[in-house]
């Protein structure tokens, strides 16, 4: 099985790569976001690989990281989603984002990627919650998920900035955020208040980034 491919970098596809090993051209198929980090053509490149044998193919999938593979792994193990749409997934979703949207059940996320329907989402958030740990995933969340997990009046800011129209996992994340710098007992409208602040940070870094590119 092939774990690893180190080569020149031959070509690149909408869905993957070719990689030079020795004279021999191993088509590897990858998402956007590893895609989009490889070197130019003619470059030395390394990929991470997964091996999927059938009866009537061998395909290579690769990835730019441990934590993309390790996703890659746990998505293809929701009925219903294969290594395609799993590599669609990864393709609008980086590791942490998808962490994200997995902890705080954000389907609305999920279903930006192609293919993926309401139905469908809900499915892998269902089953992929509590199947994440021990894995090479970024953890975005921290300790102040845990009262959000809990209940109680961190995860009613979230509900609270859903309402006013912010994604969950947004919300979530700025509640959780809050909730570190706040404490464990915060109260609701101090926790309301923090998380906006977080979320008009977040949105003003942006900017900032926008107008320097």
């Amino acid at each position: 099985m092939i774990a690893k491919l180190t080569g020149i970098l031959d070509s690149v596809a909408p869905e993957g790569a070719v990689i030079d090993v020795g004279g021999v051209g191993y088509l590897v198929y990858c998402s956007a976001r590893t895609l989009g980090r490889l070197p130019p053509p003619g470059a030395q490149a390394r990929l991470l690989v997964e091996t999927h044998v059938r009866e009537d193919h061998i395909h290579l999938y690769g990835f730019v990281d441990a934590a993309e593979r390790d996703w890659f792994d746990m998505l293809t193990t929701v009925q219903g989603v294969g290594a395609r749409l799993a590599l669609a997934i990864l393709s609008v979703l980086a590791p942490e984002d998808l962490t994200l949207a997995i902890v705080a059940q954000d389907k609305v996320m999920l279903a930006r990627a192609e293919g993926v329907g309401p139905r469908l989402a809900a499915r892998i958030v269902n089953e992929l919650r509590d199947k994440t740990a021990g894995l090479a995933l970024v953890q975005p969340a921290g300790p102040g998920a845990a009262g959000i997990a809990n209940g109680g009046a961190a995860a009613d800011a979230v509900s609270a900035l859903v309402n006013l129209g912010y994604r969950r996992a947004e919300a979530y994340a700025a509640v959780a955020a809050a909730a570190r710098r706040l404490g464990e007992d915060a109260a609701l409208d101090a926790l309301i208040r923090a998380g906006l602040q977080e979320l008009g940070q977040g949105l003003n870094r942006g900017l900032r980034e926008g107008a320097a590119r």
